[in-house]
């Protein structure tokens, strides 16, 4: 008699779980509200740098919304990328769908979703963010080309746009023209960080530069291949990053329409990604033998910036 289809996926998730760190396992008891805050706290200060300024930035009452939202994003893109398996990736993916969803019937397990819970309920945020990002998860571990900008864009709408989305509606600010202003600036954050790191993302078997723009300018997978910065393919990254900042130039307008902790974030968040595509042109569109990268002294710069331009008229 055979174990069945259920027994195949117990296996793939223990084989998922198994390279992850053990923390990231669902508890057989949910902890308290206070646990689950504290461990989306530890978990968000130890992964991003530049999440200490978002939130200090912010009113104190909204970090713990911000830990828990950092939190769910933090350990979704981890089920996707850090488990190589594709099939292991998309058990977990599936297993961590299911406590989102008893995360809205009110029965989660998990401490970022017994966090989560009280985030939901204090700022009525609906599950599809959160749900559209396990589908950008999950297209990852079989979508490796994108054959135009609008594929790409495409991707956005379920990798990056969440993200800004979730934030809005945390801050009480969720209505139809700031989501597309920051649906611009979310995707040209991922796309900005998808052009720095062409070299990176090839040698993970993927390209996200549209398929039809290489073939305009010239440039081939073998150019990426072998890390050789052809006129063709500076011309395509030139394409690229003025497309890029063409969109962050719509999301700008997002800046002025919220209170001044959150036009501060969303300002630096806006100038990283600009500096990410100066840094690509200071560099002459060569992104395949060095990575374009923002030093220290630069992204103090750019906060300082950030918060004096809201004092300038």
């Amino acid at each position: 008699m055979s174990l069945g289809p259920s027994a195949d996926s117990e296996a793939w998730v223990e084989k998922g779980w198994a390279a992850l760190p053990p923390s990231y396992r669902i508890p057989e008891k949910p902890p308290s509200l206070a646990e689950a805050r504290a461990y989306c706290a530890r978990l968000a200060r130890s992964h991003y740098e530049n999440f200490h300024v978002a939130t200090w930035l912010l009113p104190r009452r909204l970090r713990p919304h911000f830990c828990a939202l950092y939190a769910y994003c933090r350990i979704s893109d981890d089920l996707g990328d850090e488990v190589k398996d594709p099939q292991a990736a998309l058990a977990l993916l599936d297993v961590w769908e299911g406590e989102l969803n008893a995360c809205y019937a009110g029965s989660a397990r998990h401490p970022v979703f017994v966090a989560l819970a009280e985030t939901i309920r204090a700022c009525s945020i609906p599950r599809e963010p959160f749900a559209d990002l396990l589908t950008a998860f999950r297209r990852d571990q079989s979508v490796h080309r994108y054959a135009s900008i609008q594929e790409v864009l495409g991707y956005c709408r379920y990798s990056a746009n969440p993200v800004g989305r979730l934030v809005l509606h945390a801050c009480g600010l969720a209505d139809e023209q700031r989501f597309r202003w920051s649906d611009a600036t979310c995707s040209a954050l991922q796309i900005a960080n998808f052009l720095q790191d062409v070299g990176r993302d090839y040698a993970l078997g993927r390209i996200y530069l549209p398929q039809d723009d290489m073939r305009r300018a010239g440039a081939t997978e073998a150019m990426i291949a072998d890390r050789r910065a052809t006129p063709e393919f500076r011309a395509l990254m030139r394409q690229q990053v003025s497309f890029t900042r063409a969109l962050f130039t719509v999301g700008r307008q997002l800046i002025r329409t919220v209170p001044f902790t959150l036009a501060v974030d969303v300002d630096l968040f806006t100038r990283g990604g600009e500096a990410i595509l100066a840094a690509i042109e200071g560099q002459d569109y060569d992104v395949l033998t060095r990575r374009p990268e923002i030093g220290g002294r630069k992204k103090a710069l750019l906060l300082l910036q950030a918060i004096g331009a809201r004092f300038v008229p």
